[in-house]
């Protein structure tokens, strides 16, 4: 075991050192938004989406662009609006007259990395359309299915604190996002770096670092590295305790929590651990791993009751005494 170990920490290795030069060529644009560039790559190289929660101005749009520069890749950028229609994002059939056949045109979805602003925007039968997309790798326009290109990637941004005119997301659909990341306002230097940057006139130029055939071996790569019986037991444990927290000594949540975190937040839980991993150059997962990703992966996971928010209790408040519980091995 120890030999298959060593054998994955080198393969690791040398594939995450391609994408750490991609981390770099994105940071000369993006300022103060490391966890964001992060949680970015990770799901990319987990083969999972995310949705971000932020302010507007807090570079999430400019971040996927410039990883898309950055591993020269096809970029789609689709802005939901409530007049928005499932043919407008996955595409349709056109008549052609002349031939008198139709034509399929195909919609902006069909790229590798699809950004979807303000997703909430949009009414639900635009937001179901996108989950064929996103979980199949595929798209039924009419009568034909045609497969995505690999590596397929959505990021799906919302906005917080404006409701008015927006149609919340379903639990079915949260739910198919491995991560949801809320993205913070920059410290104080690093907006001052930003506004420095912004307002020289200059452009900067982002460098192609990998091919989306070293993206694919890299996703292989992930798929290779080790989890510990031990460690799937933590993983597990930490979920199941979103569901039953008698059981671990956590009476007080049993009334804050309505429903708890699903077998998905379990697998996404592993697979952005062994992403963790491999952008950190090793070839197995740790719990140090599942702790820092613990958050994002369950965070949207968990249907709080009324008292909860009655209290102002959060998703994160209640996942901070479950990790504070739940034995480390």
């Amino acid at each position: 075991m120890a030999t298959q170990n060593e054998e994955l920490s080198t393969e690791a290795q040398r594939l995450s050192e391609q994408f750490q030069k991609v981390r770099e060529e994105v940071q000369k644009v993006i300022v103060g938004q490391d966890l964001l560039v992060d949680r970015l790559l990770l799901g990319l190289l987990c083969r999972g989406h995310i949705l971000l929660e932020g302010l507007p101005g807090l570079a999430k749009t400019l971040a996927i662009k410039t990883l898309a520069d950055a591993l020269g890749v096809a970029f789609s950028r689709i802005q939901f609006t409530p007049d928005l229609l499932p043919a407008d994002l996955l595409g349709t059939r056109i008549y052609m007259p002349a031939k008198g056949d139709f034509k399929t045109q195909k919609g902006p979805v069909f790229a590798n990395l699809v950004l979807t602003d303000e997703i909430n925007r949009a009414p639900a039968k635009v937001q179901s359309a996108l989950l064929e997309a996103m979980q199949e790798h595929q798209v039924t326009i009419g009568p034909e299915t045609f497969k995505l290109e690999e590596p397929f990637f959505v990021m799906a941004t919302q906005n917080p604190i404006e409701h008015e005119g927006t149609y919340p997301l379903p639990e079915a659909q949260v739910d198919r996002f491995l991560m949801k990341v809320q993205v913070q306002y920059p410290g104080f230097k690093d907006e001052k770096e930003i506004v420095a940057r912004m307002t020289s006139g200059v452009s900067i130029k982002v460098n192609e670092i990998v091919s989306d055939t070293a993206i694919l071996k890299a996703q292989k790569a992930v798929d290779g590295i080790y989890v510990s019986d031990t460690l799937k037991d933590y993983i597990v444990h930490l979920v199941s305790a979103t569901r039953t927290p008698k059981d671990y000594g956590l009476d007080k949540l049993t009334t804050l929590i309505e429903y708890g975190a699903s077998p998905r937040a379990s697998i996404g839980l592993t697979v952005a651990a062994k992403g963790h991993a491999f952008l950190k150059g090793r070839g197995y997962a740790t719990p140090d791993d599942v702790k820092a990703l613990a958050y994002d992966v369950m965070r949207h996971r968990l249907i709080l009751s009324y008292e909860a928010e009655a209290l102002n209790v959060t998703a994160d408040n209640i996942i901070s005494q479950i990790l504070g519980k739940v034995p480390v091995p």
